[in-house]
């Protein structure tokens, strides 16, 4: 189900690399020829998490050189001693066609990891120290196919997920809260691990938030799964947000005919449910802000290395079904997608409100032991 869903994101945001002409003449059968991998899925071992001890599996940690979570725009800047340890996870950066998973030193694939980095991953550095693992990501492709093969790519990257939370979570001070993170194929992953390794264990105790941006997650069929309430306070601890932003006029339709068709995490069909809809400008759920409340939007530079910020610029309302709708599209680049899909902005749109939101909840779960 994982899969049909990403397909629609995957589809979209290859636009931006296979030419939004080429996909109007072709539709997603160009993309497949372009994109789904032509050789059959190889099995490769688990990594252990012991591999994770080493600073060369991780995109960004405290102690290596060069961390990209440390960005940040002018007039932010990262805390000096972070009190939370935030793992965060990546969107996808592999886009080859030769494997159905990134290799591990893939070096244009962990640049592009690097550049997500930050533009989304930089707004927890206020809170805490950032902690992003390499993983053998599923390839785009993955989600343009329903062979066996893409849902085996999943797995195999999930498989580094999780090993490098075991790792980080025996790295990291046990009193140390935790943030986690992630978006679009990050945050799928983020959900699975809420599911497998923190729903009902101990660990949830330290879970100060969980940001699952840029994926749906069914109210009705998926929340209670993942072991977390939404939030619904903006000083809220231990629960999940989560939004995907669409410019007006929206229209969501390849993302609704895809989820609508897939079942939820209680094996009950997903279709007709509302998305958890979290309005990073107020903190809490289904709620509506004026463009005055957003205390800054990241506009990035051409080649997205770098990126100034203001403030007021960009309104946010949950709309019909949980999509989060900003009003006007606001210009931040070329990488929009069809329907107003602001997808890959999800985190920069709300830059300083997502690191406000962070900080605010770390003070209240300080204030709550």
């Amino acid at each position: 189900m994982a899969r049909k869903f990403l397909y629609v994101f995957a589809a979209l945001i290859a636009l931006v690399i296979a030419g939004a002409l080429a996909y109007r003449l072709y539709g997603v059968e160009i993309l497949r020829m372009a994109l789904v991998p032509s050789e059959a899925f190889r099995a490769q071992p688990r990594v252990d998490a012991q591999r994770y001890e080493a600073r060369a599996m991780w995109i960004a940690r405290p102690d290596i050189a060069g961390n990209p979570a440390l960005w940040t725009p002018a007039g932010y800047t990262p805390a000096t001693a972070p009190r939370a340890a935030v793992f965060f996870i990546h969107p996808t950066s592999y886009i080859g066609r030769d494997h159905w998973n990134a290799a591990l030193d893939d070096a244009e694939t962990n640049a592009r990891a690097a550049i997500f980095l930050r533009g989304q991953a930089s707004a927890f550095n206020a809170a805490g120290e950032i902690w992003a693992p390499r993983y053998r990501q599923a390839t785009f492709g993955a989600f343009l196919t329903s062979v066996a093969d893409a849902n085996r790519a999943l797995d195999l990257a999930y498989g580094d997920v999780a090993a490098a939370f075991a790792a980080f979570v025996a790295q990291v001070d046990p009193k140390r809260p935790i943030i986690l993170a992630g978006h679009s194929q990050g945050a799928l992953h983020l959900t699975r691990l809420l599911r497998e390794q923190i729903a009902g264990k101990p660990i949830a105790r330290r879970i100060v938030a969980a940001y699952v941006v840029g994926w749906p997650v069914s109210e009705a069929h998926d929340l209670a799964a993942l072991g977390l309430p939404q939030c619904t306070r903006p000083d809220q601890v231990r629960c999940l947000l989560s939004w995907e932003s669409f410019a007006e006029p929206a229209d969501p339709r390849q993302i609704t005919d895809i989820y609508d068709a897939t079942t939820g995490f209680d094996g009950a069909p997903r279709k007709g449910s509302d998305m958890v809809c979290t309005n990073p400008l107020t903190g809490t759920a289904d709620a509506a802000a004026p463009a005055s409340a957003n205390q800054g939007t990241l506009y990035p530079s051409a080649d997205l290395s770098s990126a100034t910020i203001a403030s007021g610029t960009v309104p946010a309302r949950c709309g019909p079904r949980g999509f989060l709708l900003i009003g006007t599209p606001p210009d931040l680049g070329s990488y929009v997608l069809p329907g107003n899909n602001y997808h890959v902005y999800d985190y920069s749109l709300f830059w300083a409100n997502v690191r406000a939101d962070a900080q605010r909840r770390l003070a209240a779960f300080g204030a709550s032991r």
